[in-house]
């Protein structure tokens, strides 16, 4: 599914707060880093089973409860992003993709719910649990008959909501797949293991990870901004020397051809790199 300018129309129009460098702002990233739909789907699988990399939004305007959500992913290894208000979150689900979107109801500047139709009517592929004070049995029913994945009212321990979004994300993986053959590459999902020629490589946590980067965008260049971003959120601080993403697709080169592997990994000089077969 193609990008398109009426993606971001839908907020900005809608957004009285927002300002016209915003707007640009958001244009342009948004033009940068939009990935088609139909990879993303595929790209689900990944982000299940390599559980400690998965990617969350909170969009939560308690600045407490926020931070403490935050903290508690950031602590199981995941990538954890944040919005406190309407515009912030509209901004991010526009732009990004993630395994699930925790989403209170009650946001300055506008209304959660908003945010799930958005969601649902772009057909993007996030899992989405509503986090809300209200809850009456019509709230509930209102959020789940929007779209929404589950329901959890405050207040709730935090490795309660673990096990939902854990279940969320599970739900949304396909059929439970556990395995992808390449060519000469096996990937076990489940055990977050690469076999080239029925060989063990063993990845580092963050080679594993972009490894399945490259793997879900087969055939298309990925620039180093989109890795950087895919690898370390929108926490990274993108810098115009990305020495650390050249040592990590050059020691997973390295081990793959050891192994006796295809080099499939080109680099497009000036744009990024492209995971080619």
């Amino acid at each position: 599914m193609a990008a398109k300018e009426s993606d971001l129309e839908y907020w900005l129009s809608n957004s009285s707060e927002i300002t016209y460098s915003q707007k640009n702002w958001a244009g342009s990233l948004f033009s940068s880093f939009w990935v088609s739909y139909s990879i993303q789907k595929f790209f689900k699988i990944c982000l299940y089973f390599r559980r400690k990399t998965m990617k969350i939004l909170i969009i939560e305007d308690e600045a407490g409860l926020r931070e403490s959500i935050e903290a508690y992913y950031n602590e199981e290894g995941c990538v954890c992003e944040t919005a406190y208000d309407f515009v912030s979150a509209m901004a991010k689900v526009s732009l990004y993709r993630y395994d699930c979107i925790v989403l209170d109801i009650t946001l300055p500047n506008g209304s959660g719910l908003h945010i799930l139709k958005y969601v649902k009517e772009h057909r993007h592929p996030d899992g989405i649990l509503i986090i809300s004070a209200r809850s009456s049995l019509s709230d509930r029913l209102t959020g789940l008959d929007m779209g929404a994945d589950d329901y959890l009212t405050k207040p709730f321990h935090l490795s309660e909501l673990k096990a939902r979004v854990a279940a969320i994300v599970r739900r949304k993986s396909f059929n439970d797949t556990n395995t992808m053959i390449f060519n000469e590459i096996c990937i076990d999902f489940s055990a977050k293991e690469v076999k080239i020629h029925k060989e063990v490589i063993k990845f580092t946590r963050k080679e594993y990870t972009l490894f399945l980067y490259f793997i879900a965008n087969k055939g298309k260049v990925v620039s180093k901004n989109a890795i950087a971003e895919h690898l370390w959120g929108d926490g990274m601080d993108i810098a115009d020397n990305f020495d650390f993403i050249y040592s990590h697709v050059k020691n997973i080169r390295k081990k793959m051809i050891e192994a006796g592997c295809k080099d499939y990994i080109q680099a497009a000089y000036g744009m990024g790199y492209k995971f080619t077969g």
